[in-house]
């Protein structure tokens, strides 16, 4: 077994963090690593909390980790920060709003870039949240750039995921989007002592009638989090939708779906990784790269048909 993955094992916090590290770096060893975590991960609750900027989730979230900690449970936080397309640099400003959780040894919190990641969701993330499962935490929270058409990356990796809206921001809008409505097990109507509430609460039930989900219907949660008050009715809302996963026969049906969609995710990885190493090693492809006037659609097809060694 890998010397990190034994250390993991025994709940060494720092090889947790240097194992985070060697999979956000694409490590040579991250497969290895990764196939011993696999055998010891020990099923935690991995909760997504997505929705707009502003809507107040970093808050939300610091107020989470107190609730849950008064009940004796365990919880790492993955922050998933948006990277500059320029520098590609982070702001990583999620671990500074709860800065008041970093001397609790019952909480881990890291934040991740995206690095590129059209959902908000860095590849590495899945493999981040399994990394803590495998250290043994309750429960694995992460925290997701925005919300929007890609966001919905976020089911891929998760057992439940929250939705936070806030009245009267045009968070409606967002969230009638194709899809959007489809990923929240459980509606966060946060800022609830603002106006618009009742209107909001009152538009979220009406499409879920038109709806008619099959299965699971959502929650619809009313939270303050900068009075602290709510966070009670997330927690339960977040363990009747745990309960309905292992009660029936979908969480079953969700875990084979995230499945096949990892494997397919880690074969898109390695392929790309050695196309382009093959692409960067050809001079000649390098210069037809450096063409402004070049065929891309050409290039394409002629670079992955030179990479598969057909004739």
């Amino acid at each position: 077994m890998h010397q990190l993955a034994e250390k993991i094992q025994q709940q060494d916090m720092r090889a947790l963090a240097r194992a985070i590290t060697l999979i956000e770096n694409d490590d040579p060893e991250k497969l290895s690593l990764m196939s011993d975590i696999f055998s010891i991960q020990k099923k935690a609750h991995h909760i997504g909390i997505t929705g707009s900027p502003g809507a107040g989730k970093s808050s939300l979230i610091n107020r989470l980790l107190t609730h849950l900690r008064s009940k004796g449970l365990t919880v790492a936080v993955i922050a998933v920060d948006p990277t500059s397309p320029f520098s590609g640099g982070s702001l990583l400003g999620d671990r500074t709003r709860m800065n008041q959780h970093f001397m609790d040894p019952g909480i881990f919190i890291r934040s991740m870039a995206t690095r590129g990641s059209l959902g908000g969701l860095a590849r590495a993330t899945k493999d981040a949240i399994r990394v803590c499962d495998a250290y043994g935490f309750d429960i694995v929270l992460v925290e997701t750039v925005g919300v929007g058409q890609s966001e919905l990356d976020i089911m891929k990796v998760v057992d439940t995921t929250g939705l936070v809206i806030t009245p009267n921001s045009g968070d409606v809008l967002q969230i009638f989007k194709a899809g959007i409505m489809e990923i929240a097990d459980l509606f966060i109507i946060n800022k609830a002592d603002l106006k618009g509430v009742g209107r909001l609460k009152a538009t979220l039930e009406e499409y879920m009638m038109i709806a008619q989900p099959k299965g699971w219907h959502p929650l619809i949660v009313k939270t303050i989090s900068t009075e602290n008050k709510g966070m009670e009715e997330v927690w339960q809302g977040m363990e009747r939708h745990r309960s309905y996963l292992y009660e029936t026969n979908q969480g079953e049906k969700q875990r084979k779906q995230q499945l096949q969609l990892e494997v397919y995710d880690l074969i898109r990885e390695e392929i790309w990784r050695d196309v382009k190493q093959h692409i960067e090693g050809n001079e000649a492809a390098r210069t037809q790269l450096a063409d402004p006037e070049a065929d891309p659609y050409q290039l394409a097809r002629s670079w992955y048909h030179a990479w598969k060694g057909d004739d």
